[in-house]
């Protein structure tokens, strides 16, 4: 087997057509999902009006943690059902769920109706990363996957950026209620172009598999006489519980759930406290500390995608290099942060680094790797499973700066931050050359 990776675009056109038509029919599901999941961090600002449904910070904190509560539950269910029932029946149904938990949001009249929509949007939001994440796996095989994951990870950046914007523009135009329901709308016509064009495999469209495709095992050559050729043993054994199990045993697998337990809170933390940083530090008004601060998710793209190509065509499709790297960066400038000179451009320029060494192991971590060590039949699994108890952290890294800045101040914040990131880096160290044993 060559150690070169494969070229993007082969000379089958009909193939390669499927390929890129996956590749981005599910990066734009997963840029939908945020169109509804950007309503509530906008419709906040005016529910707490009185003319609104004047929500306290209270209800309004609790139904933020409720639906980050049942997207991390949620995210583990959703990568064991998209490798037992496939990505088709599964972002389907969440997507279609999404839809009607939004509109449900957009006419509630109380907390406690808003908060009980607010899970069932957790819920489903959380059937998007892992199936299809998987699914790109089934039509791009791992020498290309860096390169072809970096990409594609840039869905949850843009993703984020758009659905903030549609949604704010929605609200003052229309009103918070709008902010809900026309992102809805617009994710319902997401799912009619997903249900017309994804497939889950190239063998549902009579197309043989990316391994055959590329050559790059030994079910290139034809099964021996009466023996089942391993991809066909592999068929038989996608979405068992074997393979689910095997994956929730497999110690890589729980190795960089562990690393993205401890690097998550960093990114959330950044992403929901990092205006505040600067109006603290610098006195700025809003839309000052929204631009400085935003440079952090600016960063987003580029780094996914030079991560991506750096790990496949630098470290031979080894992803632990560029993460662990990153990650040890990360910490040290995470705990220099509060320590530089207090200006909009030394902290523009800081929240710009911080973005490119959070992102780079964040889309790594949580995407190619766990696809990498789930494999193919596995990848939602592993991808659940990573993503979910990154989701966790998620949490703690919003909940607890508000506490430890009011109490000790944001050195301390950022101290932690730095403590978790560099354990991450540490326990990924001894994993610096690994690769998955099985061809995938």
């Amino acid at each position: 087997m060559s150690s070169s990776a494969p070229k993007l675009f082969g000379p089958d056109r009909h193939y390669e057509r499927w390929r890129w038509q996956i590749f981005a029919i599910t990066w734009l599901a997963y840029v939908g999902f945020y169109l509804t999941r950007k309503s509530f961090a906008i419709a906040k600002i005016p529910l707490q009006q009185p003319d609104a449904l004047g929500l306290t910070k209270l209800e309004v904190s609790s139904i933020d943690g409720a639906f980050f509560t049942a997207y991390a539950i949620g995210m583990f269910i959703a990568g064991i059902c998209g490798d037992r029932f496939g990505t088709r029946r599964v972002v389907s149904l969440g997507i279609l769920g999404c839809v009607l938990a939004a509109l449900g949001m957009s006419l509630a009249g109380n907390a406690k109706t808003m908060m009980l929509y607010s899970v069932l949007h957790g819920l489903f939001q959380s059937t998007g990363w892992a199936p299809l994440a998987k699914n790109v796996t089934n039509f791009f095989s791992r020498r290309e996957r860096g390169v072809v994951m970096g990409l594609w990870c840039t869905n949850y950046a843009v993703g984020g950026a758009l659905g903030n914007a549609f949604a704010g523009w929605v609200a003052d135009w229309l009103g918070w209620r709008a902010s809900f329901f026309l992102p809805a709308l617009t994710l319902f016509g997401v799912l009619l172009l997903f249900i017309l064009a994804q497939r889950n495999r190239p063998e549902d469209v009579g197309l043989v598999s990316v391994d055959l495709y590329h050559r790059d095992s030994d079910t290139a050559g034809p099964p021996l006489p009466g023996k089942p050729s391993t991809q066909d043993a592999e068929d038989g054994e996608v979405g068992s519980w074997r393979v689910v199990l095997s994956v929730m045993r497999n110690p890589m697998v729980l190795l960089l759930a562990l690393i993205y337990f401890c690097l998550k809170p960093a990114r959330y933390a950044i992403l929901a406290w990092g205006p505040q940083y600067v109006r603290d530090r610098l006195g700025s008004n809003l839309t000052d500390a929204g631009i400085i601060s935003g440079l952090f998710d600016l960063a987003g793209p580029p780094s996914i995608i030079l991560a991506g190509f750096i790990s496949d065509r630098i470290f031979a499709s080894r992803r632990m290099p560029v993460s662990v790297i990153c990650l040890f960066l990360l910490g040290g400038s995470l705990m220099m942060l509060d320590r530089l000179p207090h200006t909009p451009s030394v902290l523009g320029f800081s929240f710009f680094v911080l973005g490119l060494l959070t992102y780079a192991p964040d889309s790594l971590v949580s995407g190619t790797a766990a696809v990498d060590f789930g494999t193919k039949r596995g990848a939602s699994t592993a991808s659940g499973l990573i993503n979910s108890a990154g989701s966790f952290g998620g949490i703690l890294g919003g909940a607890l700066p508000g506490i430890l800045q009011e109490r000790w101040g944001w050195n301390v914040v950022f101290s932690m931050l730095a403590g978790a990131v560099l354990l991450a880096a540490l326990l990924l160290l001894p994993k610096w050359n690994a690769l998955p044993r099985e061809k995938n």
